[in-house]
């Protein structure tokens, strides 16, 4: 028996596996990372935060560094695949709207919008010109409340709706959309939060007679877990940690080898400088802030709106740009809840291929144990 991963439809845009490759900063997924997702037939992300920080020679400041560097990286990947290509761009960020402008102008495939939400259009487009971008635009949300409030807005104002949820739970690296208290309450978990999701989804699908696919995210590491949460109604799953583990992410060898070495009890939840929790792999960087040492930094541009950098213990985008680089003195790396499962180095192409055989082996013990409980 053959099986195969399932594919996804976003509005027009097909690709031939429902896996989304997350989009991980800062510059962990670039064009090549992302490029090598998409020609394998996955959606891949490039991550457009703290870009300037990577290259600052493509700039006079770091504002107009991080708009140049997006538009290089979205046209180096389009010179490697035909593939589809997404951006992450997070809404907290105090050049957002740029941000959209740069992705929409090159005619990204889709847009994955965060931390935060996106309550009104970009600069770029004004109000009835939302309905009429070819760019698909996914929001990523982390409950059924935040998606109505998304689908009434837009509803209201835009006459339309997003093309695409991703529902990213509790055990998802990087910032968490959660309380402190939350992470581990089961009635947090993804499984418990993705129906209410896909409910509201199905109710606007219905009134704009389009399908709005909800993906599923955070915790999601092999072909099990990609049935399993697929299983529950999720049309595709977004997975980020396990493509750090591949030669072609663009963070530094030493950064990945930190995931390949952790282990569970590495894996902490810490308190960002920007207020929310988030999930990291613990080292020595992160024990002396959560002792009170602070980090002095020069702040070379407000890149979070929320950010109160006078009174910051480091610059969070400054540390993770650090740790990209394998400087791990002066930094640290965000991972999902299952990091400590990497143990080696594959490439993307070899990954998909797990990925596959993982799902056709879950697939088939799971037809094997249904056939067998029927029989009895």
């Amino acid at each position: 028996m053959v099986v195969s991963l399932p594919d996804i439809n976003i509005g027009n845009l097909h690709a031939e596996h429902a896996i989304i490759q997350g989009g991980m900063g800062v510059g962990i997924s670039l064009s090549n990372l992302a490029s090598a997702v998409a020609e394998q037939g996955g959606i891949g992300v490039i991550s457009s935060v703290g870009l300037g920080l990577i290259h600052p020679e493509m700039g006079r400041n770091f504002h107009e560094a991080n708009l140049n560097a997006l538009r290089n990286e979205i046209r180096t990947a389009r010179k490697q695949t035909n593939g589809v290509l997404g951006v992450n761009v997070m809404v907290a960020v105090s050049d957002y709207d740029d941000l959209v402008s740069v992705a929409l102008e090159e005619k990204i495939d889709i847009l994955f919008l965060g931390a935060g939400l996106p309550l009104k259009p970009p600069s770029l487009v004004s109000r009835n010109d939302l309905r009429r971008v070819e760019t698909k635009i996914a929001v990523i949300v982390s409950s059924e409340r935040a998606a109505r409030i998304v689908l009434n807005t837009w509803d209201r104002k835009f006459s339309r709706v997003p093309d695409a949820f991703v529902v990213e739970g509790p055990k998802a690296g990087g910032h968490l959309g959660f309380k402190r208290e939350q992470i581990d309450d089961s009635s947090f978990s993804l499984e418990r939060i993705l129906p209410g999701i896909i409910h509201v989804a199905n109710e606007y699908s219905a009134k704009y007679r389009r399908e709005i696919p909800v993906i599923a995210a955070g915790g999601i590491f092999n072909g099990k877990d990609i049935l399993d949460i697929m299983s529950q109604g999720a049309q595709g799953v977004q997975m980020g940690t396990r493509f750090i583990a591949t030669d072609e992410c663009d963070a530094s060898a030493t950064f990945k080898d930190q995931f390949i070495r952790c282990e569970s009890k590495d894996i902490v939840i810490i308190d960002s400088p920007v207020g929310l929790p988030g999930r990291a792999i613990g080292n020595s960087f992160l024990e002396q802030v959560s002792c009170g040492q602070k980090k002095p930094f020069n702040c070379p541009w407000k890149c979070l709106k929320s950010c109160d950098f006078h009174h910051a213990p480091y610059c969070i985008a400054q540390a993770l740009k650090n740790a990209r680089e394998g400087l791990f003195d002066d930094g640290f790396a965000f991972s999902g809840a299952k990091a400590y499962l990497l143990d080696r180095i594959v490439s993307v192409k070899e990954l998909f291929s797990n990925l596959a055989n993982e799902y056709q082996n879950a697939f088939i013990d799971r037809e094997l144990a249904t056939n067998s409980s029927t029989s009895i």
